[in-house]
């Protein structure tokens, strides 16, 4: 962002208006997100809840520019990201952006800590081997940087996973599900962990997930429902 105009950054780090997103089937348009309006402020905490099928992941994809909406704006980091080519939104995104899946999303040949340093090399960071250890000590795994996926459970999996993620230090992290793959303790567990993670970094977390009792202990949560963003009062 242009320092002409540092107050937007500011206050929204996330920011759409009158969003629309609509695909073709056979004859007719269909409406996935219709005129969602939200403004995410620095280092928030938010939950997008709604039932299956409801387009909860096309607007995570929407809101980090790997999505473009049919029309209306969306703003990432103070850029209007659906004005950009992808190549420029792949740039915003960069180092500033993370993301947690529900299926984890490792590299099944490479170890924890290969997987850890990937996007430290894919960005020619300095002391990536330093960090990507740091990060795995982080999330409890020091001792399993030498293991594959395979050799892992689901756990520890989504921790290396989290620790991909928060590696680069990013402003805003998005998580799709993070929870979804795991029984109940370990989800707990996992969602501790996120939060944890969040308040040191002071990243933004943006946190898709049908689970409500997680949602509830966000600091907001929207439920989108036929399309459209409703925020909960508390």
């Amino acid at each position: 962002m242009s320092a002409s105009n540092p107050t937007k950054e500011i206050n929204y780090v996330i920011e759409l208006q009158n969003v629309h997103y609509q695909i073709p089937s056979d004859s007719e348009v269909l409406d996935i997100i219709k005129a969602c309006d939200l403004r995410v402020q620095p280092e928030e905490v938010i939950a997008i809840v709604g039932r299956s099928g409801s387009g909860k992941s096309t607007l995570l994809s929407l809101m980090a520019g790997l999505e473009s909406a049919t029309s209306g704006k969306v703003s990432l980091l103070g850029q209007t990201i659906n004005a950009c080519s992808e190549d420029e939104r792949a740039q915003i995104r960069a180092q500033q952006v993370g993301f947690i899946f529900q299926n984890f999303q490792l590299m099944p040949s490479m170890t924890a800590l290969e997987n850890v340093l990937m996007p430290l090399e894919l960005f020619d960071i300095n002391n990536a081997n330093e960090k990507a250890h740091k990060a795995l000590e982080q999330v409890g795994l020091a001792n399993r940087a030498n293991h594959r996926p395979a050799e892992l459970s689901g756990g520890e999996q989504q921790r290396v996973a989290i620790a991909r993620a928060f590696v680069t230090e990013p402003k805003i992290l998005f998580a799709d599900e993070p929870t979804g793959n795991l029984d109940e303790e370990t989800a707990q567990q996992i969602q501790a962990l996120l939060f944890e993670l969040n308040r040191t970094l002071k990243t933004t977390l943006i946190l898709v997930t049908h689970d409500t009792e997680f949602a509830q202990t966000c600091q907001k949560v929207y439920h989108l429902t036929n399309g459209q963003l409703i925020e909960q009062s508390s």
